[in-house]
């Protein structure tokens, strides 16, 4: 008899444990007007919702469609894991994606949440990837939101339709569009997006009226087109742009010049209907964009997303009128760019600015001076940069910061060279995009580090994930200035002032006179602008073009 008690005793306190357990490591769940989602618990005791449906799948009737609304769902739907990225070719080498494959069906975002209850009203930053509008996801480690989460934000990633998925016209999709607009698909996904978020993030224990919106690259030009857009107005309330924007980078095109585009792609495709181009399959369609002669599809004043050319809605002040944080990076193209093979010297760049400005050659080159062939690299390297992307992103800080009702704008400069490649990684090099390509070939001579901070080098240590990009043999160094540029922003978006304890002060741009900006490396300090010349002239040479 004794036995037996004691055996039922222990098989209570097993039921028990079990159970407490069970209790301890139940997955976290949240209710959204779709359905009820269920996410995972991270090490750290952030709940993360992986793969959530913002909008229908965009395929068959849907393919060039604006989004269209989530089917709602019965029972519980698993979120523990990332949803297939857009559909891409592999321009950028390895991006390092975790998504479920890619698919024409991509509208996922992501949710990291350190709330423990839908009541906590906390910040919230929706972050869209780069890629140039041709390649990206939201599941790359580098975009992670884990780590942003750990400092009290609920943090999103977003996916949207890129390359022709995304930005393919026709007069046949506007003459089907209830809004007659065609192309900024991938625009309009982002926006969906908000939307969703407007909605459904207090589930997640979110502030709808706390959202601050950020990218990188592509992603930058995409903040800067959803604060002119007035689908995008009032979903959010605070902008990031790194690097980019589309009052100087990518700018849309009038609506019957994308048409053209989509025409002239449906010759190279033999498709004359729009049946006919919404039956090709999702992989021939790709592969069909990467065929020779084929152009860049690029986005368009529809009318609808865009309204008017965005620099006139900044101009005129009928942007979003958010606090914005933005800025580039020191090396933004590097100096061959402008010199080509040719030596860095005063006689090789003397020539290549007269080659490629023409009768503007004599102003830039002394906007751009060096005096002697030591300066050439750098002052190269500062051109090359500010063509590609400084100017656009400096347009855009600029006119925020006269027309954007008088909320604050914060600029930065980043100047953080990455460190040496792991050596394990083997033959490898960087891309413009932040990826790696691996090479079979024999180990040539390894090219010497950049100087400066090149395009897209800012995302690890902004968004604290420098642990997850195995790439770099990170140092100390790194992981300081990932802190300070992480608090930076996080600071930002908390209370849309990026200053706080321990960090330099940094005073917002004013809209005339002397322009302040942070500086961002090991030592970061408040600088005032020393080159305003050679936006203003840039600025000049975009007005005649």
């Amino acid at each position: 008899m004794k036995t037996i008690f004691i055996t039922m005793l222990l098989a209570l306190q097993i039921m028990q444990a079990a159970t407490a357990q069970s209790k301890k490591t139940a997955a976290p769940q949240a209710k959204t007007i779709h359905g009820t989602l269920e996410g995972v618990t991270e090490s750290t005791g952030i709940r993360a919702f992986k793969g959530i449906p913002f909008a229908a799948p965009p395929v068959g009737q849907f393919r060039w469609r604006e989004p269209q609304p989530v089917r709602n769902w019965q029972g519980v739907r698993k979120a523990d894991k990332f949803g297939p990225r857009a559909m891409q070719n592999p321009v950028f080498g390895d991006m390092g994606f975790r998504s479920d494959g890619m698919s024409e069906d991509c509208l996922y975002l992501n949710v990291w949440t350190p709330a423990k209850s839908a009541s906590e009203k906390l910040p919230v930053l929706v972050y869209f990837y780069g890629g140039g509008f041709v390649a990206g996801d939201g599941s790359e480690g580098r975009y992670d939101g884990e780590s942003m989460a750990t400092k009290g934000i609920v943090t999103l990633t977003v996916n949207y339709r890129l390359g022709v998925f995304g930005f393919y016209a026709s007069e046949d999709l506007t003459k089907e569009s209830p809004h007659h607009a065609s192309g900024n698909y991938g625009y309009l996904d982002q926006a969906a997006a908000l939307a969703w978020v407007k909605q459904n993030i207090a589930a997640f224990g979110g502030d709808p009226e706390r959202v601050t919106i950020a990218g990188e690259s592509a992603g930058s030009l995409s903040v800067s087109a959803l604060m002119a857009s007035p689908l995008s107005k009032n979903l959010f309330s605070a902008a990031i742009g790194e690097s980019g924007s589309v009052l100087g980078t990518l700018p849309p095109v009038p609506l019957a010049q994308a048409e053209h585009a989509g025409a002239k792609f449906n010759e190279q495709v033999g498709k004359k209907t729009l049946a006919e181009m919404r039956a090709i399959s999702s992989e021939d369609l790709l592969k069909a964009t990467a065929g020779a002669g084929v152009s860049r599809f690029l986005s368009a004043v529809d009318g609808y997303f865009f309204t008017e050319p965005p620099l006139k809605t900044f101009q005129a002040g009928k942007q979003s009128q958010v606090p914005l944080l933005a800025g580039w990076n020191s090396e933004e193209m590097n100096y061959r760019m402008i010199l080509g093979k040719e030596a860095p010297t005063l006689e090789n760049y003397t020539k290549a600015v007269q080659k490629m400005f023409g009768e503007q050659a004599d102003k830039v080159l002394k906007e751009y001076a060096a005096s002697s062939d030591a300066e050439v690299e750098q002052v190269a390297t500062d051109l090359a940069g500010d063509r590609f992307i400084g100017f656009g992103t400096w347009k855009w800080i600029d006119m925020q910061s006269k027309t954007g009702g008088g909320k604050p704008v914060y600029r930065y400069l980043y100047g953080r060279p990455r460190p040496a490649m792991n050596a394990e990684m083997g033959n490898i090099s960087a891309n413009l995009a932040g990826g790696v390509s691996k090479s079979t070939e024999p180990a040539a001579a390894k090219a010497p580090l950049p100087k400066g901070a090149v395009h897209s080098a800012e995302i690890e240590y902004a968004m604290g994930n420098l642990s997850l990009n195995k790439v770099y043999a990170w140092t100390p160094e790194d992981h300081k200035v990932s802190e300070t540029m992480q608090a930076y922003f996080a600071n930002f978006i908390k209370t849309t002032n990026p200053n706080g304890k321990g960090l330099p002060e940094w005073l917002p741009v004013k809209g005339e006179g002397d322009a302040h900006y942070m500086y961002l490396d090991v030592n970061s300090r408040l600088e005032t602008e020393k080159h305003r010349g050679r936006y203003v002239l840039m600025d000049a040479m975009a007005a005649k073009n």
